[in-house]
């Protein structure tokens, strides 16, 4: 079996190919693993027309048959789950690790929404008179176009392939040009498990061109898209041409309060670990660390000594704790932010520079003290291996710092107090909030933010809710 998936785009249940291509590298080195089609408008179009055709088939199939499918793309991912791994490592940097754990959570949207594809149900209304009856009725909404950022390269593209298949949806997804071959992957165990043709599609290529050339097809009833804040304005901008259904879950900056009551070398041992993870390109990354004056000093000692403690390294190596950037831009901006935070008086209390390692994008995970709100990195989504470290005296104060951003994804809370916890939670303005738990991500659960992170929900119940429409049905009976 070949490691990789074709180098081809997905369309119309063929593999399909084009001239003109594009590079594919590992983060980790820089050695080319594919060149893969840059799609033509022809490829887009006839995508397009496969979508449509494979949505009124997908629509009338039954749902235990959906059902069927759909657990069979998760059965076939958690089988090859060694090799989607290794490919998604090669692909975006992530350690070994931490891509088998996206791949299983992959594979758990798939089963999620297996049994979701069940129970999409309807309602009765009693009406006013003896003689109408009132039904409410679920439906498909239509071929989506999905968008996909490269951070989760599978993960992300299933949050929306799992939802639209299981409502009776087709999908066209774009793969992040960044890192493609996982969605690609996803096509391959799709056509496997015997999905029927047209109904999944990837394209691959220039994002700007095949979004425009996506969303501006009647064929398209509904967008989703996981990303930066600008591209979610601009594909609402190109959505609202033409009245389509939009989900956005788009950029973070969490906040993690540290409240005096809670153990501070456990919460920094916590949130050190889980800052690194994929080297900091998380949207729900915890990203902004305010923690109590009486037990910052614990806190910090404790976070940087952890930090230290961490290796960076090529994704491949088991001993590997912090991956490379998965783009140079990426490595660029974080190194920017961390400049900036130094000119404007922050201590560097571990890492603070780019890695002397051959070849790839790495950076040195980095924890800041004496953070101030007028920083750059405390206003603007690092999304990378900086940890800035601030203090806080009373709960109003914390709870107002952290909201002092446009962005509402994610919050996480540390304490060992009920009341505390009940009131931060309710006052966080964000979509999630984690409570001495910072893993908080899981299919069964609903994903999303407020304010610029977004709207609409991907995962549990309500990710499905996104993909159907409410048909109300009012029938009149023949008089007796």
């Amino acid at each position: 079996m070949n490691r990789f998936p074709p180098a081809a785009m997905h369309i119309a249940g063929a593999w399909r190919t084009a001239e003109r291509t594009f590079a594919v590298h590992n983060p980790a080195d820089g050695t080319r693993l594919a060149d893969l089609p840059v799609a033509r408008p022809e490829d887009l179009d006839l995508a397009l027309a496969s979508a449509g055709e494979g949505f009124q088939v997908w629509r009338r199939t039954q749902p235990w048959e959906r059902s069927r499918i759909l657990r069979g793309i998760a059965d076939r991912i958690r089988a090859q789950a060694e090799r989607f791994a290794l490919v998604m490592t090669l692909d975006q940097g992530k350690p070994l690790a931490q891509a088998e754990g996206e791949v299983l959570a992959t594979a758990d949207q798939f089963d999620w929404y297996a049994d979701e594809a069940r129970r999409v149900y309807g309602r009765t209304v009693e009406a006013r008179d003896p003689g109408t009856r009132i039904l409410v009725r679920r439906e498909p909404v239509g071929p989506v176009a999905a968008f996909a950022a490269w951070n989760f390269p599978a993960l992300l593209p299933a949050r929306k392939i799992a939802p639209a298949l299981a409502a009776g949806c087709s999908v066209v997804v774009m793969a992040p040009a960044e890192a493609p071959l996982s969605a690609l992957l996803i096509a391959e165990f799709a056509e496997q498990a015997g999905l029927p043709a047209g109904v999944l599609n990837v394209v691959t290529g220039d994002g700007p061109e095949i979004s425009r050339h996506l969303i501006g097809s009647d064929v398209i009833r509904k967008v989703s898209l996981t990303g930066s804040v600008p591209v979610g304005a601009e594909l609402l901008r190109l959505a609202a041409d033409g009245i389509k259904s939009v989900s956005m879950e788009l950029g973070g900056h969490a906040p993690v309060l540290v409240f005096a009551d809670a153990d501070p070398v456990r919460a920094a041992r916590l949130c050190a670990r889980a800052k690194f993870r994929n080297a900091g390109q998380v949207c729900i990354s915890p990203s902004r660390f305010l923690v109590h004056e009486q037990i910052a000093a614990a806190f910090t000692e404790a976070f940087a000594e952890e930090t230290r403690g961490l290796r960076v390294g090529d994704g491949r190596d088991p001993a590997t704790d912090v991956g490379p950037l998965t783009t140079a831009r990426r490595l660029e901006a974080v190194h920017a932010l961390v400049e900036d935070a130094v000119a404007r008086g922050a201590e560097v209390l571990a890492g603070g520079a780019p890695c002397d390692l051959p070849g790839g994008h790495y950076y040195r995970p980095t924890v800041l003290g004496g953070v101030s709100d007028d920083m750059r990195v405390m206003a603007e989504e690092p999304f990378g291996p900086i940890a800035p470290i601030g203090t806080f005296s009373t709960f109003d104060e914390a709870i107002g710092r952290a909201n002092a951003t446009p962005y509402g994804l994610a919050g996480f809370v540390f304490t060992d107090d009920l009341t505390t916890a009940f009131r931060a939670t309710e006052e966080l303005e964000t979509g999630m909030v984690g409570v001495n738990e910072l893993a908080i991500a899981t299919a069964e659960a609903p994903f999303g933010g407020v304010k610029q992170s977004g709207f609409g929900r991907e995962g549990g119940s309500e990710g499905l809710d996104d993909y159907t429409v409410a048909k109300y049905v009012n029938l009149r009976l023949r008089s007796a």
